[in-house]
């Protein structure tokens, strides 16, 4: 059951397993097929769009996104881990620094994502679909949280406890500042895609990758990620525990998808045979 008779070169006849194979347990598994380019990049690009649409398309609901905010602030205080604000002012202090970290958070999100995904497709193509299952669930998955909970970044409360250092610096790092507030929600703080995003990526370098500094790099990426968007006061510490659990919910659905996690899966895609009767 879920093989299919196939003649090689040599003209033997072999049982390969077919779009739909089984596991030891009997589980029917979906097999990844080669990725097609054209196909990919259309994909992305709608689903990137979309994405934008629906998440600026949530209402801007301001008084309930700073009430979310101060919650959050003061849930943090009770933790002990309300340290944002002292972050925020230490690197706003070292022009040069909080610059860098604002072009860093309005670049490397895409860049290195995009990236990634190149990569995947050139090299792991047997573990591509799989992979960027996982990024488009999370991603999907983190507007249900902008819907249902408007967060005001820490940089939009009220009371000068934090910077806004794009506004200061007058550097281009954020797209619901200056000029370009109006083009993005100001109010989906929750969860942070920009740890959804590297965490994905860090995580995918880190399993893949056969050089080590590399894998070094892949974990290195979304810690700094961590610190950008903190020291920029674009996100509390909480809105990168949700982007956390929206990525292991992404995993958990190309998972029961393919039948494995995509790294667990072969690296590449064997070519189609000709199926002979028997």
């Amino acid at each position: 059951m879920g093989e299919t008779t196939v003649t090689t070169r040599e003209g033997r006849k072999e049982a390969t397993p077919s779009p739909i194979a089984e596991d030891r347990a009997g589980r029917r598994l979906r097999v990844p097929r080669r990725p097609r380019l054209w196909f990919e990049i259309l994909l992305i690009a709608v689903s990137y769009y979309t994405y934008s649409l629906i998440r600026n398309a949530v209402p801007e609901q301001k008084a309930q996104a700073l009430r979310n905010a101060d919650w959050i602030w003061r849930a943090e205080h009770s933790l002990g881990i309300a340290v944002e604000q002292t972050i925020n002012h230490a690197a706003n202090s070292v022009s040069w620094l909080i610059v860098g970290m604002n072009y860093y958070y309005a670049t490397l999100h895409f860049v290195i994502t995009l990236g990634v995904l190149v990569w995947l497709f050139r090299c792991h193509p047997g573990r591509y679909a799989a992979t960027r299952l996982a990024l488009f669930a999370t991603t999907a998955v983190a507007l249900v949280g902008y819907y249902f909970y408007p967060l005001a970044p820490p940089r939009l409360m009220g009371g000068g406890h934090f910077v806004d250092t794009v506004a200061v610096h007058q550097t281009w790092g954020s797209m619901a500042s200056g000029n370009l507030k109006n083009m993005s929600n100001q109010y989906a703080a929750m969860p942070s895609m920009h740890i959804g995003w590297s965490l994905w990526c860090g995580m995918t370098i880190f399993a893949l990758a056969s050089v080590p500094w590399v894998r070094v790099l892949g974990l290195v990426y979304p810690t700094l990620t961590l610190v950008v968007i903190v020291a920029t006061a674009n996100h509390f510490w909480l809105d990168a525990v949700g982007g956390v659990l929206c990525l292991a919910f992404g995993f958990a659905v190309a998972r029961a998808w393919y039948g494995a996690l995509p790294y667990a899966l072969p690296r590449l895609v064997a070519p189609p045979l000709v199926p002979v009767k028997a």
